[in-house]
């Protein structure tokens, strides 16, 4: 740990020296100050541990002073500075602790009905509607790409393009299958009824992170449906393009222009390709499949959704929430929090094996 602490400052300290040789190019300068600016952080904390090891070291000879009000002082300072040191310390652990490449990046969420028919499709129009009410409230922005819905309010599919600081760190946790249990409008009985919707969060990719090939595509272009005034009924504006070798097909009629609407269907064909790659690696390493909070498997029920009970519960959590209305309404920040703190758990827990 010490040899990586001394190589961390030495950086540091060699990034400093460069910039204010000065003779760089704007990219050099850009490169470096960003460097610079992931290091400090971490610098500070390194700065501040040494600090406070070095004081409570030289509270030692003052606890064995003749002096009882001495002693006493001295024991109440050393307490202090050991709490201190322990916050830095934790600190300074997750600071050190390796970064997903994808935690700033925008997302395309994916939200497909599954079992049950029309009323898992209204529900995944509810979670459609609650990650886009919780992303407004966050200061992100929420497009809705791609619709695919039902007669009565519901969703058969939709995919949000979700754009915002660090989007991805938030919502990576939310992939998998949403449960919902309630009494359905249409149920005379007053049988509670048990649907599913497949969530799927996929980080926006690079253009030189996918190869794809123009004769592995299949571009259809058809008339976009819903709002947007004469224009969209009239001229074949929306995108729907299949990848022929995978077979995954992505559409976008969110543009009234062509172009516009292809190059979003593009990114998201990009995203889905990357994730599949993504998915068939931590499927073989062991390793990234500790650090998750769930299983990894899309297939796996993440959550459910009890409106009697007015309680939502995270199963990879093993904890409850009863406040359903507020979390339909968007107010699902304290979830994604709490998921948050037990990836870090994890990963601090298999950094220390």
């Amino acid at each position: 740990m010490e040899s990586r602490l001394d190589q961390i400052r030495a950086e540091f300290q060699r990034i400093e020296e460069t910039l204010g040789q000065g003779g760089l190019s704007p990219q050099q300068i850009k490169a470096l100050s960003r460097r610079r600016a992931e290091l400090a952080p971490v610098v500070n904390l390194i700065v501040k541990q040494a600090r406070l090891a070095k004081e409570l070291l030289e509270v030692e000879p003052l606890m064995r002073s003749s002096e009882a009000e001495m002693r006493l002082e001295a024991e109440e300072e050393k307490q202090r500075l050991s709490e201190e040191f322990a916050r830095v310390k934790r600190e300074l652990d997750e600071a050190l602790l390796p970064k997903d490449p994808h935690e700033n990046k925008n997302v395309f969420l994916e939200i497909r009905a599954g079992a049950g028919g029309e009323e898992a499709a209204l529900f995944a129009g509810e979670l459609l509607r609650m990650y886009s009410r919780h992303a407004e409230a966050r200061g992100w922005k929420a497009e809705l790409l791609e619709l695919n819905s039902t007669g009565l309010k519901g969703v058969k599919q939709g995919v949000l393009y979700i754009q915002g600081e660090r989007v991805y760190s938030w919502l990576c946790n939310e992939g998998g299958v949403h449960r919902v249990q309630r009494v359905p409008e249409t149920e005379a009985s007053g049988r509670i009824h048990t649907s599913t919707v497949t969530v799927a969060v996929m980080p926006e990719v690079e253009e030189t992170e996918v190869a794809i090939r123009p004769e592995d595509l299949k571009i259809d272009t058809y008339r976009a449906g819903g709002a947007g005034g004469q224009n969209v009924n009239k001229v074949e504006t929306a995108i729907r393009i299949t990848h022929l070798p995978s077979g995954v097909v992505v559409q976008c009629q969110d543009e009234r222009s062509q172009l516009k609407n292809k190059m979003k269907a593009m990114k998201m064909l990009q995203a889905k390709l990357a994730d599949a790659e993504r998915d068939k690696a931590a499927a073989q390493s062991v390793e990234a499949r500790r650090s998750q909070v769930g299983t990894g498997d899309r297939s796996e029920k993440i959550r459910t959704y009890n409106f009697p009970q007015s309680r939502v519960t995270d199963h990879r959590l093993e904890r409850s929430w009863h406040n359903i209305a507020a979390v339909m309404e968007g107010e699902i920040g304290p979830i994604l929090e709490a998921l948050r703190e037990e990836v870090r758990r994890r990963s601090l827990e298999q950094a220390s094996k």
